[in-house]
């Protein structure tokens, strides 16, 4: 009897013993789970601050136009959470010029998108804003090439607008579709654009970056697509179409708002043609022929 007894308590030590292991075994398991599951919230806070860091020191060289970093759609979106973004709800003037429709340099085409706007340089030393637009107007009747752009400006800073808003320019292939293009007329041999023409460049891409919900890097240069020379001055010295870049970014960020003012005048940007359009008035001055 005391023998069975004896028995009877080892059998309830031992299981006691496995009892006691599988929970301390439990124990362990837990607690490395635990310090897992520590070392990822650890991580994630980690990537998540650095994350936070890299996007606002992105920001920041933005806004200080260091364009050593590449923009994308996330740098954008990031960007605007971080700061509302600005517009410049002020149209600069600009003077109606359309061009008649024909299959050469206004076919009529719709233009579905704008995701970006070329700057060119007419290839016409010395030449007026008004010559370039009535060469683009002739090519209805020349057929030397197809050719043409939603806006041209002076060496004065006029601006004339060829074509409304939504019709696509023979400007830059492949792009035609999806952007707007605007010529620039220069005085000097090296294209560089006069002063009046600069400024009326940094105005008009600024309420157009505002209208199409841009930013200042989708400005283009024509050489940014294909290659072409265009425009002259700009292709040649990547450090003033850096400038020009940051000038508009500037220019956004000194006269720009987050809404739009309440008190302001209408846009004379021409949006679409009723076709009820006067022709303009005939000039003494002799249509502009580009440079080969």
């Amino acid at each position: 009897m005391k023998q069975d007894s004896t028995e009877e308590i080892d059998k309830i030590t031992d299981e006691e013993k496995r009892r006691a292991k599988r929970r301390a075994m439990i124990r362990r398991k837990r607690k490395r789970q635990t310090y897992l599951a520590r070392f990822l919230v650890f991580m994630i806070a980690i990537l998540t601050l650095g994350g936070i860091f890299v996007a606002a020191r992105h920001v920041v060289r933005v806004r200080t136009g260091d364009m050593t970093v590449l923009q994308t759609p996330v740098d954008t979106t990031i960007r605007e959470i971080l700061i509302p973004k600005k517009r410049v709800y002020i149209c600069p003037e600009v003077i109606p010029a359309l061009i008649r429709p024909n299959e050469y340099s206004r076919p009529g085409e719709e233009l579905v998108q704008i995701k970006n706007i070329f700057v060119h340089y007419t290839a016409n030393p010395g030449t007026s804003a008004l010559q370039n637009r009535d060469y683009f107007d002739g090519l209805s009747e020349s057929h030397i090439t197809s050719a043409s752009a939603h806006f041209i400006i002076g060496t004065e800073g006029e601006i004339l607008q060829c074509l409304p808003m939504d019709e696509i320019a023979y400007a830059v292939k492949g792009r035609n579709y999806d952007s707007v293009s605007i010529e620039c007329c220069y005085i000097d041999e090296n294209g560089e654009f006069t002063e009046a023409t600069r400024q009326s460049l940094v105005e008009l891409c600024a309420y157009l970056i505002g209208k199409y919900d841009l930013t200042e890097y989708d400005l283009m240069r024509h050489y940014d697509e294909g290659g072409k020379l265009c425009p002259k001055y700009y292709v040649e010295h990547a450090d003033e179409w850096k400038r020009l870049v940051n000038d508009v970014g500037a220019y956004i960020s000194h006269n720009g708002t987050t809404s739009q003012p309440e008190e302001m005048t209408d846009s004379q940007i021409i949006e679409t043609d009723a076709k009820t359009e006067e022709p303009m008035a005939e000039t003494e001055e002799t249509p502009a022929e580009p440079e080969d």
